[in-house]
């Protein structure tokens, strides 16, 4: 159904790189979101005020607050489509995770207040009044917010929304909470004592889970995350791919929301090219990129010694004691200042971000020893590099 629905009401639904499509996506998303979970609210409402049950009244503003995370998701998408300006050359396609950040903290405030309802209840416990047709009216309820997990799955998946994806996961929660609900109603008829408090404070605690777990995904994003394996592989099988290219590093992705993304590489080509010749390389390179994986990249060449047997030599051993030091390291820009009494050997080296500052120092002193030993006119001359992505 939600096929259907997307080729109604999406023009030109497939071309998903299309920024207006992909924010129609996001508000047709939120649209069906907030039409059901409005309906879902007011039906539990009904069903936990006749019942006097906290536990369903919990999952009814539950849904409330998924309603009102709609309307955010919605906001969000369409100031994130929005055209870059003076003040934020790089567009506001952040405003999406933003606008998740805020739905996050809606799910807090909300799971918290129910949180107190909750104990509230469980102090001073009250009488259920249960009906088994508004218990059955509340099963199939779970049957609307299953329908909404494969929707919002379907967008996620269609234009890579984090938005979407938070708001699906959400939707399975309420699966839960609600199917934890009626299994209480249903359980609490059999007992001496009431549980349904009990549910309800459960309930409110998998809600503000649920908040705080979105809460930090979105901030991730914010601070900036390492790029995905298939983005790497990505741009450099198609740097990799010029023959005149002999290797790549320091690749650095920032993400300034989706389909705002830049990137910037070095590669290594031969050091007796034609730079001419090398620079148009470099600029179809940068085109393709582009028209291949929607990243903006710049690429930034480092000439360097090929096929000198003497250079491969001392570059061969000197990975082997970084090697040695740390197998976890690696090394680039490698080149050398030969002289008689002192032989300048000068790399960058990766050291992985899990390593202190102490430990650094000590795989740095490490490898400049073990490259001291194999020669005492070796003077190795090391730049730390940052991993920005494993």
């Amino acid at each position: 159904m939600i096929k259907l629905l997307t080729k109604t009401f999406i023009k030109d639904s497939e071309n998903t790189s299309d920024k207006t499509v992909r924010q129609n996506y996001c508000v047709l998303g939120g649209i069906l979101g907030a039409i059901c979970n409005l309906f879902l609210f007011g039906l539990k409402l009904v069903i936990g005020t006749l019942m006097n049950s906290i536990a369903i009244t919990s999952d009814a503003f539950n849904n409330l607050s998924d309603m009102g995370s709609c309307v955010v998701a919605v906001i969000g998408a369409k100031m994130a489509n929005r055209l870059p300006d003076r003040e934020h050359p790089f567009g506001h396609g952040r405003f999406e995770y933003i606008s998740s950040l805020i739905v996050s903290f809606i799910i807090m405030l909300v799971g918290f207040e129910l949180f107190k309802s909750g104990v509230d209840k469980i102090i001073h416990p009250e009488e259920l009044n249960f009906s088994i047709v508004m218990t059955i009216i509340l099963a199939a309820s779970v049957l609307v917010k299953l329908w909404m997990y494969f929707c919002y799955s379907f967008i996620a998946k269609k234009i890579n929304s984090s938005v979407m994806k938070a708001t699906a996961q959400d939707s399975v929660n309420d699966v839960i909470s609600t199917s934890a609900v009626i299994a209480a109603t249903v359980i609490g008829c059999f007992l001496p004592f009431r549980i349904d408090g009990f549910i309800g404070v459960i309930v409110s605690i998998l809600i503000m889970y649920s908040g705080i777990k979105l809460a930090k995904e979105t901030i991730d994003l914010l601070l900036g995350t390492p790029p995905s394996r298939e983005t790497i592989n990505s741009i450099a099988g198609i740097v990799m791919s010029n023959e005149e290219i002999v290797g790549m590093h320091d690749l650095i992705v920032h993400d300034y929301g989706p389909g705002r993304v830049f990137a910037s590489v070095h590669a290594e080509v031969p050091d007796h090219a034609d730079m001419v010749h090398i620079h148009e390389i470099i600029d179809e390179t940068e085109r393709k990129i582009l028209l291949e994986t929607g990243i903006q990249t710049v690429i930034h060449t480092d000439p360097i010694t090929v096929n000198n047997e003497y250079v491969d030599n001392l570059k061969a051993m000197v990975k082997q004691c970084v090697a040695a030091s740390d197998p976890t390291c690696t090394i680039h820009d490698f080149r050398i200042t030969d002289g008689e009494n002192r032989i300048n050997i000068i790399f960058d080296m990766v050291i992985s971000s899990t390593h202190k500052p102490a430990e650094r120092e000590k795989i740095v002193e490490a490898v400049k020893e073990r490259i001291r030993r194999e020669d005492e006119r070796f003077f190795p001359v090391i730049t730390v590099d940052e991993a920005f992505h494993d």
